[in-house]
């Protein structure tokens, strides 16, 4: 399975998308900063699966139709940060997609995550990384789980790992650092945290129009179908 996450900085990056789409040969493909109105229902070989719908910094997933079966999705707000409060960027932080692999038969949702700025506390961050799997969670029970996104967590990202394996998932960090725009925050902003998932590699994909780099996530199911994932 091959996923693609791309922060598309309010947008700007989105006539990229047909090409990364093609390009990589992606199954599944999780956006942070679009503006849902202007999204096309299909890109590429991929169709949308769910948008948010009042965010000015939207969340969309879309995906293979011949590959996966949509069975459920679900936008879920997280808890606010005073940048949140007072901008009003981001109701929804987290756009969910409950799939079922046609070719293997595995239950997954997968998840398009958001985390509140650089601005809030990591303490914020890592309450809203925790909720956002819990969410995911209740969407599929035992299923298999991926959470791409943006994560604003450059520093202590190894403190964040161990965390997020206590809470039985994995958290793997590209082969290069995927936002270098300004030195002083130059780091691995964009990631993926996993469940029941073997992920044999997370590449950050050349620059674009946007100030993140789009990442590309490879990964074998390590579960049985119907297995739960641990």
């Amino acid at each position: 399975m091959r996923v693609i996450s791309y922060n598309l900085r309010k947008h700007s990056a989105s006539g990229e998308l047909i090409d990364l789409a093609q390009d990589f040969d992606i199954d599944v493909m999780c956006l942070q900063e679009c503006d849902t109105r202007d999204l096309p229902h299909t890109v590429g070989p991929l169709h949308m699966a769910d948008s948010t719908k009042g965010n000015r910094l939207g969340l969309a997933i879309y995906y293979r139709q011949d590959r996966f079966t949509v069975l459920a999705t679900n936008a879920f707000a997280l808890k606010k940060s005073m940048h949140d409060r007072v901008l009003a960027p981001a109701h929804e932080r987290l756009l969910g997609a409950r799939l079922v692999d046609n070719e293997t038969q595995h239950e997954l949702v997968v998840g398009s995550f958001h985390a509140a700025p650089l601005s809030a506390s990591n303490s914020l961050r890592r309450h809203q990384i925790r909720a956002a799997h819990e969410e995911l969670i209740n969407m599929g029970g035992g299923s298999i789980h991926l959470m791409v996104g943006d994560f604003n967590y450059p520093f202590f990202t190894r403190n964040l790992a161990a965390r997020v394996r206590k809470a039985g998932y994995d958290l793997t960090l590209s082969n290069r650092r995927t936002y270098t725009r300004y030195a002083v925050f130059k780091g691995h902003f964009d990631f993926a945290t996993s469940l029941g998932l073997n992920i044999e590699s997370v590449k950050t994909l050349p620059r674009g129009l946007s100030d993140h780099l789009p990442i590309l996530v490879s990964a074998e199911y390590s579960v049985k179908p119907g297995q739960v994932g641990s």
